[in-house]
């Protein structure tokens, strides 16, 4: 599993922490638009799934808490992988209506039989694709947003006398 000849050549890009949840969390439907899903009515089988180098603020916490409130833990955003290949799930149906949790609606692929992979960095489309690997240059760095804040100073404490470098001195 994960070797680059074990992956179909068709991917999906998805938007993370979705792409995540898609191989480590169950998500069992990948909602679509009409129009994005028409032009894969006929799509059945294994596909690559390809997590979109884009991630905001609002779409991470957003799908952070729906993923939580489902029971498993969603990964700060610095680990999840973007811009590139992280899996494979098979492609079984296209539906309009779901009792899965995941359903959004107004069109949903049904996914089951999620393999992870290791990471290959590969440039994303809308819709289906062909993929190809790429070079680790096009892997997004972390945003602002996504990095550790410092804690904040709160006060200042003066010396009342130089403190000694080193143990044992003063």
């Amino acid at each position: 599993m994960g070797m680059l000849h074990d992956l179909p050549d068709t991917a999906l890009s998805v938007r993370q922490p979705w792409a995540w949840a898609i191989i480590h969390a169950d998500k069992d439907i990948e909602n679509r638009s009409w129009q994005a899903v028409n032009h894969g009515l006929r799509q059945r089988g294994r596909i690559a799934i390809h997590a979109a180098k884009g991630m905001t603020k609002a779409e991470y916490w957003e799908a952070r808490e729906f993923i939580d409130g489902l029971g498993y833990t969603c990964p700060g955003p610095t680990a999840l992988f973007r811009g590139g290949i992280i899996g494979s799930v098979e492609v079984v149906d296209v539906v309009s209506d779901s009792d899965s949790p995941w359903f959004f609606g107004p069109r949903g692929l049904v996914l089951r039989d999620p393999r992870p992979c290791r990471f290959i960095p590969a440039v994303g489309a809308l819709g289906y694709f062909k993929w190809q690997p790429a070079d680790y240059g096009i892997v997004p760095q972390p945003a602002a947003w996504m990095l550790p804040k410092p804690p904040k100073l709160t006060k200042t404490i003066m010396a009342t006398q130089p403190l000694p470098l080193f143990e044992g001195e003063g």
